[in-house]
């Protein structure tokens, strides 16, 4: 075998085991959720089962985490996002002497350890409502601590998608829109946030994605109530059974689902984009025609 061989093959080898370490605990986790097996393994196969499932369907706790955690994800987006798509406008509008200070201070949370975010998030709120009058119960509020604490960081990790989108954004566009007597506000509505489209849906599913897989913020906020992560901790004290593989296959599931769903949408849009593009190409083709014909008849 030649050099050129042997390098091939070692790339291939190289990419093999990188997948294999990669997905294989994933192919192992789900398959064992399909194991009669009490414990989640595939070897020894001790037969085919959908009671696993069924398991997880009436866990009460598992059902009632993974619904707060739905309603968290969907707080946090709705808080973080427009937080994020503030500061970016604002990063872009300030001094090029105040920039970088102010992004070293809007991104600073994403160096805060969570665990530091959960404890501070907490003791805030509680003494900001001993002053300023209000009960335990509304400052202290599970829900509404866990959407702050997450969004503290969360805004900053969506912030940074936005301010990416908008370094290629192109000023003259705002400028030609106010000299044709746009309004501030109809050139953000009709300019700025079409151009911002793929930066508001990717923050959107960053957003809720790292909501719903927090824990170490989760865990001091979330107190009196659970979420899918603090409540799989709690049952993995006790021993892990399959009813945590079926739980994984059910949401690799929706995010494969996600996935391919947004996939269609993507290349139809794409479809529509070219299929627009072809169909001017041919109008520029019949006008030049056109013309050259009405040249020829003039000549």
């Amino acid at each position: 075998m030649s050099s050129n061989q042997i390098r091939a093959w070692v790339v291939r080898g190289y990419i093999l085991l990188f997948f294999l370490y990669l997905f294989g605990p994933l192919m192992i986790m789900s398959a064992s959720a399909f194991n009669t097996s009490s414990y989640p393994t595939i070897t020894p196969w001790e037969g085919t089962t959908l009671n696993w499932f069924v398991e997880l369907g009436q866990n009460d706790r598992i059902v009632s985490g993974f619904i707060n955690s739905l309603w968290i994800g969907a707080g946090v987006v709705a808080l973080s996002v427009p937080t994020a798509l503030a500061g970016a406008i604002m990063l872009m509008q300030v001094s090029e002497k105040v920039r970088p200070i102010y992004y070293t201070i809007v991104v600073s949370p994403v160096l805060v350890p969570g665990v530091i975010i959960g404890i501070s998030t907490v003791i805030f709120w509680e003494r900001f409502g001993s002053i300023v009058g209000l009960d335990y119960e509304t400052t202290n509020n599970p829900f509404f601590l866990t959407i702050v604490g997450q969004s503290t960081f969360i805004s900053a990790y969506c912030m940074l998608v936005f301010i990416a989108r908008l370094q290629r954004f192109d000023q003259t566009q705002e400028e030609a829109a106010l000299d044709l007597g746009a309004t501030h506000v109809q050139v953000f509505w009709k300019v700025l946030i079409p151009f911002l489209r793929p930066a508001i849906l990717s923050s959107v599913v960053l957003a809720f994605l790292t909501s719903f897989e927090n824990y170490n913020t989760t865990v001091f906020t979330m107190v009196a109530r659970g979420t899918l992560t603090t409540e799989l901790a709690g049952l993995a004290r006790f021993g892990v059974n399959p009813s945590i593989s079926a739980l994984a296959v059910v949401i690799m599931g929706f995010t494969l689902i996600g996935a391919v769903i947004y996939e269609i949408k993507k290349r139809r849009e794409e479809a529509i984009v070219e299929a627009s593009k072809k169909r001017a190409a041919m109008k520029r083709m019949k006008d030049t025609e056109a013309a050259a014909q009405q040249a020829a008849a003039a000549a």
